[in-house]
């Protein structure tokens, strides 16, 4: 993996998915003490995409302020109404404060698991010539690994940094990384940025 012909997603670092005060518990339980790593950690690999050239796209989950546009089909989705997670134009659906995009990333906004599914995400991809994906986000068992799996299904060659994510179980974080790894690669952040930098 070379900085050419890459790009970084980066998934859901909003503050309803990540801050300690939000609402959804999918990427980290409450009071988790390992938040912090992956907070620093997700900092770290943006600092490096941005500082070495590679594209950042941003992806954010959001909903209408009255849920209506949910649709309630799994726990999942019935948790977000019930919370009132996410909502368009809230503190829980902007992006944390140390992880918001730059004024010239884009961000693509969707409303599934899969980042892809109903967004124009790929679009937003081939806008870079991207072959290479490097994502991270939270949570580890939900989008990262949806994402990941749809990704490699489109012929892109996937890496996860997989200290850039997290899930609510150390257990579904590892399963989850067990899984990406038959269809792409799995590596560590500094690793990932370490070889851009030697690209």
């Amino acid at each position: 993996m070379t900085a050419r012909r890459c790009a970084l997603l980066a998934l859901h670092y909003q503050n309803d998915v990540v801050h300690q005060d939000g609402r959804i518990r999918l990427g980290f339980a409450a009071g988790d003490a390992g938040r912090e790593a992956v907070l620093s950690t997700a900092e770290r690999l943006l600092a490096g995409a941005r500082t070495q050239g590679v594209p950042v796209v941003h992806v954010r989950i959001a909903f209408r302020p009255d849920h209506a546009d949910v649709v309630q089909n799994g726990p999942i989705w019935e948790n977000v109404v019930r919370l009132g997670a996410v909502a368009e134009g809230s503190w829980g659906a902007a992006f944390h404060d140390r992880l918001r995009p730059r004024a010239d990333e884009i961000v693509v906004r969707h409303s599934r698991i899969n980042a892809f599914f109903g967004a124009p995400l790929e679009e937003a991809l081939r806008l870079f010539d991207a072959a290479d994906l490097v994502i991270a986000g939270v949570a580890t068992n939900s989008v990262v690994e949806h994402t990941a799996r749809h990704a490699a299904d489109m012929g892109f060659r996937v890496t996860v940094a997989a200290d850039a994510c997290a899930a609510s179980r150390a257990d579904l974080h590892r399963a989850a990384l067990d899984n990406i790894a038959l269809i792409g690669r799995v590596a560590v952040a500094d690793d990932i940025v370490a070889a851009w930098r030697a690209a």
